[in-house]
């Protein structure tokens, strides 16, 4: 029996619960100032791309979470190196790391604004601080389980530092950092959509904040479903570099 694709499991479900939406709002069964039709969620969408108007929002917010990701990535592997590389490094580093992996990152936002303003510094830094704790417990971790006695045979074989680097440590931080990447992005739009949401005067976090004062449960949702097929295109961009680059693997 010929195996039915998982794309076509998932597009049949979907199809299946909007079309079960559809039906339950035009029967009159949902509350349409709380769970608008889908058509309508779709209307609001087009509204907003017909007019142009929605552009400098998703401007700014990939912005912000592409200046953060990349930032956090950078100071998550600088921090993670320099606390495997010395201990005095590692004593300080690690239990403020961990500090801020136990503290939800998010209610740092407020003070980020007051910092930095709300423009788009306040919404990046949100973003980096969210990136670079998941990307320093990656690397730390990855470096840390390395197997000591793989390093010891490079150096018998005559392999110095170099070479224990480049054909030992590099390919295991690599796998675990591009695995964590994914998640990484997902943190990045998670810390400038937040960021945008508490103090903007642009992007889809300050249009989430405009729908909700203004009860506009459509605009909210078309938000909603926006972000997510935006973020879950990222996503599946960091699984295919994922795959392509640890196909050594």
């Amino acid at each position: 029996m010929r195996r039915v694709p998982d794309w076509t499991i998932q597009t049949v479900a979907v199809v299946g619960v909007l079309g079960f939406w559809e039906w339950a709002a035009r029967a009159g069964l949902v509350s349409p100032f709380y769970a608008p039709a889908p058509s309508a969620i779709g209307a609001t969408l087009v509204e907003l791309f017909a007019g142009g108007e929605v552009w400098p929002h998703i401007g700014a917010t990939f912005g912000a979470a592409m200046i953060g990701l990349v930032l956090g990535v950078v100071v998550g592997t600088l921090l993670a190196v320099m606390a495997v590389a010395t201990r005095p490094a590692e004593i300080l580093l690690a239990p403020l790391m961990g500090a801020l992996n136990a503290v939800p990152r998010i209610v740092l936002a407020p003070l980020l604004v007051i910092w930095l303003g709300i423009g788009i510094a306040s919404k990046a830094a949100l973003a980096l601080l969210l990136v670079a704790v998941l990307i320093f417990f990656a690397v730390f971790s990855a470096v840390g389980g390395v197997d000591r006695r793989l390093i010891e045979r490079v150096r018998t074989l005559g392999g110095g530092r170099w070479l224990v680097l480049r054909e030992v440590y590099l390919p295991s931080v690599a796998a675990l950092m591009l695995s964590s990447l994914r998640v990484a992005v997902g943190f990045a739009f998670t810390g400038a959509i937040v960021g945008e949401f508490v103090a903007s005067s642009r992007g889809l976090g300050y249009l989430l904040s405009f729908a909700q004062s203004t009860y506009n449960t459509a605009l909210s949702l078309a938000v909603v479903a926006l972000i997510m097929v935006f973020v879950m295109a990222l996503l599946a961009l960091a699984g295919r570099l994922e795959r392509r680059l640890t196909r050594w693997r």
